[in-house]
């Protein structure tokens, strides 16, 4: 006795199991009733049931035709009986009879063999199903088609929730790189990155494969990366390029014109099999989404609705991988392999450990020229920078504040020579942005102000700072003259890992074709700096909570004369070219920086500003998320770079963003100024004792004590100095001394 040849050969093929499973459900069916007569509903429904179990228990399972249903659970029995119309045809010893109604039987061949052959061949069936979903198994420990699915399912819907330790960075950035690093064919020269964004959601996220050898950044050279559509209707696996250095060197149309020319060469130059070559691939209308359009070589589209198997998209990637192998050892063999001078992230990995080296640099090149200032100030000013790109220094005339911001410059590569710094005296009559951003005259040619042309110099160059100093920046009302630039300031958002903003000239604005090319749609870069010089005299103006809210302000009024040019013969220090992932801000909002490391300092940071915004809020002095979010910013700097302590940190925070709001004549003044002192010395006084004797603080030696052993003791002498003001001259202002 034997196996019809016929069910032996098919069920040793990689068929569909939709044929093992018609046979065994007639088998059970025959088994329950002893009729050889099975009507094809029943069939039908035992089919289905097989189908569901495994579908219910998450057990591999072959899908539905897809034509008919997406899940076994959806299906009824009509569908399934369209679907047995071909195991049925391709089976020969299954017959259809129709006798009153539909009936499914087994050919006389098999019935004359006696029934003992049904269980043979159920066992036969059993054995070959279990053989046929064991070769359907995953063969790696991840899936891939699983992993795209849930990017694909989830983005767009976790872009409306907050960004920071969302499941899908750590499934971009750590999860996906690691599976992807455990396949046989990525070499050690591979480096895998994924991006949702940074601060707010990438438009388009991305998980790139970038052979180090050529490329350690997806800002240059050539990878392989997955693509999302912003509207997440399909992911592109493609052989790509960089597109940030391009575009920054030559310009957005001189950079589309390197990109696209590179695009052809590579074509003629690999193979592609496989791939789609053409223009046809669509991520978003604009921005970044529409450069990475224009620099695809080569790409393979999935659709959202129809991922393949995790055996097509390895197949896939080992391809296009293998192409991408051949190209870099082409490229290293004939040493045409060219890093930019800045090349990578890794900048910032490097950035932690060298800030305290170069700030000692930055102070033995200032110390060399002959100036020196106070301790502690140029870590201030550096963090202050670090915190938010406008800082105000001020100070009684000669000081050296314009000095300081000039040698500081210099001594990170920033010269006048070199473009990188640019001083702007303010003049007395301006009254409007025009000097500064530029005008369009009689003819409708733009005539560029002398920010604008340094924005578009730095936005050419983006791996080195600008700095930009505006001597004596409140001879002419500030409001007046830097309230646009200032507004477009506050638009800083995170675009794909870098720092943009509003335009600051409108495209549209412009009349000439060239202006427009040139000077259209210009923002303020990430790598420009501007700093103020301001003296508080009787020719100046004072600012408003609006400049204060958006600037750290520096004061300094001790001058070391006694200060030499060092003498020793042949000594002579140079500026060294630093990078600006020095000075950026790698936090624009409070949603950036917060996670498990930093929450306690932030927690106790905000803490202690609530605190004191309960005594501001007397006189309506008392500061919102902005400053909030500044503070932080500027205490998280501090502790990563190991500047300061915590206290003397939020010391200078008191002083420069929260005293300088301060100003009046009133007793509630006087009540608040005795309430922060309080606050900072962490004294033993009561300030009702001093509210009708103010001048009873000054007398003897307990005031200076109390500074001497204050927990803020910068802040406390600020307040101290405000306070005798208002006795002496019923008067009282932080710019007052």
């Amino acid at each position: 006795m034997s196996l019809p040849v016929e069910f032996a050969n098919i069920f040793r093929t990689k068929q569909k199991s939709y044929k093992m499973v018609l046979v065994l459900a007639m088998i059970d069916i025959w088994r329950e009733t002893h009729d050889r007569m099975l009507k094809v509903d029943d069939v039908a429904q035992r089919f289905l049931t097989y189908y569901q179990y495994r579908e219910t228990n998450n057990l591999i399972v072959d899908a539905p035709p897809p034509k008919v249903s997406s899940q076994w659970a959806s299906m009824n029995i009509s569908q399934i009986r369209s679907i047995l119309d071909t195991p049925i045809e391709a089976l020969r010893s299954i017959v259809i009879k129709q006798s009153g109604g539909a009936y499914l039987t087994f050919a006389d061949k098999v019935w004359s063999q006696g029934t003992e052959v049904l269980s043979e061949l159920q066992d036969y069936a059993n054995q070959e199903l279990d053989l046929y979903y064991t070769q359907l198994e995953p063969r790696y420990e991840f899936s891939l088609k699983d992993g795209l699915d849930q990017i694909l399912r989830t983005y767009i819907g976790a872009k409306s929730e907050p960004i920071a330790n969302h499941p899908l960075g750590d499934l971009f950035r750590e999860k996906l790189p690691e599976q992807l690093n455990s396949l046989s064919f990525v070499s050690e020269h591979i480096r895998i990155n994924g991006s949702v964004g940074k601060g707010n959601w990438a438009t388009v996220p991305w998980i790139a494969l970038m052979d180090t050898r050529i490329t350690k950044s997806t800002q240059y050279g050539e990878y392989i990366v997955y693509l999302f559509a912003e509207d997440m209707s399909a992911v592109y696996l493609t052989f790509n390029q960089g597109v940030t250095k391009p575009i920054k060197d030559r310009g957005r149309r001189g950079g589309y014109e390197y990109l696209h020319q590179k695009v052809l060469d590579l074509r003629s130059d690999l193979s592609f099999e496989g791939f789609s070559t053409d223009e046809d691939i669509h991520l978003t209308a604009a921005g970044l989404g529409r450069d990475y359009q224009v620099s695809t070589v080569a790409y393979k589209r999935y659709d959202a609705s129809n991922i393949p198997s995790d055996d097509q998209l390895i197949a896939d990637l080992e391809q296009l991988m293998t192409t991408y192998r051949k190209y870099v050892d082409r490229l290293v063999g004939a040493d045409e392999v060219t890093e930019p001078e800045f090349p990578l992230e890794l900048v910032e990995e490097i950035m932690d450990e060298a800030v305290r080296e170069q700030l000692d640099s930055i102070k033995a090149y200032i110390k060399h020229k002959g100036f020196a200032y106070t301790p502690g100030l140029i870590e201030n000013f550096y963090l202050s920078l670090k915190t938010k790109p406008f800082v105000i220094l001020a100070g009684v005339s000669g000081t050296g504040k314009t000095k300081l911001i000039k040698l500081f410059a210099e001594a990170v590569g920033a010269t006048t020579d070199n473009g990188q710094f640019t001083l702007i005296p303010v003049r007395p009559d301006w009254s409007d942005p025009s000097d500064l951003i530029g005008y369009s005259d009689l003819s409708g040619k733009f005539r560029p102000g002398q920010v604008t042309k340094v924005l578009l110099k730095a936005s050419r160059n983006r791996s080195r700072p600008y700095f930009i100093c505006l001597d004596e920046m409140n001879l002419a009302r500030v409001e007046h003259y830097f309230s646009d630039i200032l507004s477009i300031l506050e638009t800083q958002k995170w675009e794909d890992e870098s720092i943009v903003t509003d335009p600051v000239i409108q495209e549209d604005s412009l009349m000439q074709g060239e202006d427009q090319r040139t000077y259209g749609n210009l923002s303020i870069p990430e790598n420009v700096y501007l700093i103020g010089t301001v003296n508080m005299d009787e020719t100046t103006h004072p600012f408003s909570k609006k400049v204060l809210d958006r600037a750290n302000t520096i004061e300094f009024n001790d001058i070391y004369l006694a200060q030499f040019p060092d003498e020793e013969p042949g000594m002579e220090l140079s500026s060294a070219p630093t990078p600006n992932q020095f000075l950026r801000s790698d936090y624009l909002q409070l949603v950036d920086a917060f996670n498990a490391d930093t929450k306690a300092l932030i927690t106790k940071t905000t803490h202690s500003l609530v605190q004191i915004n309960n005594i501001l809020e007397e006189i309506h002095a008392h500061v919102g998320f902005r400053i909030r979010d500044a503070v932080c910013f500027y205490m998280l700097y501090n502790q990563r770079f190991s500047l300061c302590s915590e206290e003397e940190a939020f010391d200078r925070q008191l002083l420069q963003k929260i005293l300088p709001r301060i100003q009046g004549s009133s007793v509630s003044i006087k009540k608040v100024l005795l309430k922060l002192l309080k606050e900072c010395v962490v004294a033993t006084f009561a300030e009702n004792d001093y509210l009708e004797d103010l001048g009873s603080l000054f007398e003897g030696t307990k005031l200076n004590r109390m500074i001497s052993e204050a927990k803020y003791p910068l802040s406390a002498r600020k307040i101290a100095s405000m306070l005798r003001r208002l006795e002496e001259d019923g008067f009282t202002s932080y710019w007052l001394s």
